[in-house]
């Protein structure tokens, strides 16, 4: 059975991620910070919980343990968790690049040993278009408007990690994806989107690529898209 840890995954396109990989027959361990919202969302799908707190390295060092010890390997690894700030200031900054950068160095960092030892290792960062130099210079594109600028930073790095470890790890595969416009906690502000099981598809899509499928690229429901 193909075993996959998804972080950020008690809720929106994570949670929707999980629920079907598990009906896909993936043993699935649902990543979250918050206990007692991670036990409960794990619960409900038929999930394994890990306590997994991208922004701590120790939380991460146990939670790729505890994978460990159950399973001996990891055969997916979906970098869903993420966080949108609106402010700008040197905090805000902080937390923006933490958890949707340094947080996916992190996870994939303690990652590695384990995924090394599947047979089609895959692993999938959510990413966002709003990264993308192309599409926050074309004014045909609804990223040109958006005012997000340290969401926009984090995600073009976020994009840049998984293309540089694509090449670093040929034995890998990895991939970033603009999920889609998607109605979740993070996009209620904007009162925008479509259901996050729809943009769960394309996460799903990405992490059950066969060994002759590309790796490094950045792309979303239509293909690739330019960065």
């Amino acid at each position: 059975m193909t075993v996959t840890l998804i972080t950020g995954a008690n809720k929106g396109i994570g949670f929707e991620t999980a629920r079907q990989l598990l009906e896909l027959g993936h043993v699935v361990y649902l990543g979250a910070r918050d206990v007692e919202r991670g036990e409960k969302a794990a619960a409900t799908l038929g999930a394994r919980f890990v306590q997994l707190d991208v922004t701590d390295d120790a939380s991460v060092r146990g939670a790729l343990a505890t994978i460990d010890s159950d399973e001996g390997r990891l055969d997916v690894l979906v970098h869903n968790a993420g966080v949108l700030e609106t402010g700008l200031d040197g905090p805000a900054a902080l937390r923006s690049f933490d958890t949707n950068a340094v947080g996916i160095v992190r996870v994939t960092e303690a990652a590695l040993p384990l995924l090394r030892r599947s047979s089609n290792p895959n692993v999938v960062t959510v990413s966002s278009s709003a990264g993308s130099f192309w599409a926050v210079n074309n004014p045909e594109r609804p990223e040109y408007g958006l005012p997000l600028a340290l969401y926009s930073a984090s995600k073009a790095a976020a994009t840049m990690l998984t293309v540089q470890y694509a090449k670093s790890q040929p034995g890998i595969k990895f991939n970033a994806l603009e999920p889609g416009p998607t109605a979740t906690d993070m996009t209620a502000a904007f009162g925008i989107g479509r259901p996050a099981a729809e943009s769960a598809r394309q996460v799903v899509r990405l992490a059950t690529l066969d060994p002759s499928e590309p790796t490094g690229t950045f792309q979303d429901e239509a293909g690739p898209l330019p960065w």
